[in-house]
């Protein structure tokens, strides 16, 4: 029997915790010999460049397809292609791409799966973010093996074509070591939140699939399990070969195994531990806890607390044919500085309602109901320094009400400048938005792989925040490194919600 009575999730979210205490044990100097590099490699296959299809898009190369390969280029760029080379003192330059990486080492692959049509062949291709181009690695038809790994989901009956995110775990355990888990499924969110917004632009419909046979995914694309493995599974249909959005039945969270019966594991071991012990073999539903209030209701709504309305009809214009999010996306900056200055009620207004309200954007041709893993289990709490128009303090954000409610007044600054480890962006920042979930409650539905799921949950609406930030001329970054036990008794934030991310906003310095 294990010694230990909580599962290894919740094992893995303590043991990885900052405190205090202890921060000074985590900063080990980086093994600069051994810096892992951001890009995959193919010694052989056939390499299909995508950037002459870019070429003011209208004067792509002409083929009978030529729209097909322009519209899965400008997917491919808009979800995790490079947008910037920056020169460094050390003369390697810093490629950054269009979804933020916490350190700027980027753990995601992305592959591409072909059922096999006239203008896409069958088979395995890698996304080569350097060169912007898809390597063909292996050309055999390989539909039926990623269904069954599936579960023979219906989605894979409809769609001609699948990218597959995966994580190459030491891209960011060089630097985060166990820790670096949390980070890798911020990071994976965030690069779905580019997809599937991506996807819009180019009429195409994404499907996230969290819940799929891992072994069986990994031995398709050929990975080693123990230095990289699957994280989400995304099917594509393009919406120009039907007259409306298809309507289609399937689980996109499965659960795995909760393990108590796990070995007392060292530092440097507990990552791939984890990500072992929440992988899935067989097909088995969800179980829904006791309660389901929380699909209905909000979770909280705290006695005699101010609320304040976020219900709007304004909403953030994306332009003509996503003509703003588009360039949006591939502009995107991650904030280096806040001035202290505020930022405006409406403004937060609209940052929280395209990213909890996307059915409001249904007029503009997004998706109304954008694909989550366990976001009925995620909850919002925003801690205010500086918005005009709203009272300093901590709020709960309630997304089906459509309200903030205030729970405790205070100026925070000082405190938040020391939970997000002395970094100025806390201290300077007008509002830190932070997700939270209740650990226990997630497992008990999804199992360890719960903790897969509240990440990437997180970093999917990290990323809204993000690109509705930069639209409104805001500045925005995303904090992965706190103090975990302190956010909760500064802000008052109820002890049970596991704080999962921060992202902060304001005006740029």
């Amino acid at each position: 029997m294990s010694q230990f009575p909580e599962s290894i999730a919740t094992h893995y979210h303590q043991r990885t915790k900052y405190a205090p205490e202890t921060i000074a044990q985590k900063g080990k100097s980086l093994d600069w010999a051994n810096q892992p590099q951001p890009f995959k490699e193919y010694k052989i296959g056939q390499v299909i460049d995508l950037k002459p299809y870019l070429s003011a898009k209208q004067e792509a190369v002409e083929t009978p397809d030529s729209d097909k390969w322009l519209r899965l280029s400008l997917l491919l760029l808009c979800s995790y292609g490079l947008t910037a080379q920056v020169t460094t003192i050390y003369g390697e330059p810093i490629y950054l791409r269009a979804a933020p990486s916490a350190g700027g080492l980027y753990p995601a692959e992305i592959y591409l799966i072909s059922r096999g049509t006239p203008w896409l062949r069958a088979g395995l291709y890698n996304y080569q973010v350097q060169s912007h181009s898809l390597i063909h690695f292996w050309q055999d038809r390989v539909w039926e093996d990623l269904q069954a790994a599936c579960f023979d989901n219906e989605i894979l009956v409809e769609a001609e074509m699948a990218l597959v995110s995966t994580a190459v775990f030491y891209r960011s355990a060089w630097r985060y070591e166990d820790r670096a888990y949390r980070r890798i499924c911020l990071d994976t969110g965030h690069l779905l939140g580019n997809v599937e917004l991506s996807a819009a632009i180019n009429s195409y419909q994404t499907f996230f699939l969290g819940g799929f046979n891992d072994t069986a995914i990994n031995k398709l694309l050929y990975l080693d399990e123990a230095e990289e493995g699957a994280i989400a599974v995304i099917p594509l249909i393009d919406l120009l070969d039907y007259d409306s959005r298809p309507e289609l039945s399937y689980y996109h969270s499965l659960p795995s195994n909760t393990d108590t019966d796990y070995p007392s594991l060292a530092d440097g071991e507990l990552l791939g531990y984890l990500h072992q012990a929440t992988k899935i073999d067989s097909f088995q539903p969800p179980t829904e806890p006791s309660s389901e209030t929380y699909y209905l209701e909000d979770k909280y709504n705290f006695p005699f607390c101010t609320k304040i309305s976020t219900a709007s009809t304004k909403f953030i214009d994306w332009g003509e044919n996503f003509s703003e999010l588009e360039n949006t996306i591939l502009e995107r900056r991650s904030t280096r500085a806040y001035s202290g200055a505020e930022i405006t009620l409406e403004q937060l207004i609209a940052l929280l309602n395209f990213t909890y309200q996307p059915e409001a954007y249904l007029a503009q041709g997004l998706d109304p109901f954008p694909d989550y893993f366990a976001l009925e289990l995620i909850e919002t709490f925003i801690a205010v320094s500086g918005v005009s128009g709203l009272e300093e303090g901590c709020y709960y954000y309630a997304p089906k009400a459509q309200e903030l409610r205030q729970i405790r007044f205070k100026n925070f600054r000082k405190e938040l400048h020391y939970l997000c480890l002395g970094q100025d962006l806390g201290r300077n920042a007008s509002a830190i938005v932070f997700q939270t979930a209740d650990l226990q409650q997630a497992i008990s539905k999804y199992g360890d792989r719960a903790y897969r799921y509240l990440h990437l949950d997180a970093g999917h609406l990290g990323q809204r925040l993000n690109l509705a930030a930069i639209r409104l001329g805001l500045g925005v970054s995303g904090i992965g490194g706190f103090f975990d036990d302190l956010v909760n008794q500064v802000l008052g934030i109820p002890e049970a919600e596991a704080v999962i991310y921060l992202t902060t906003l304001g005006v740029p310095a």
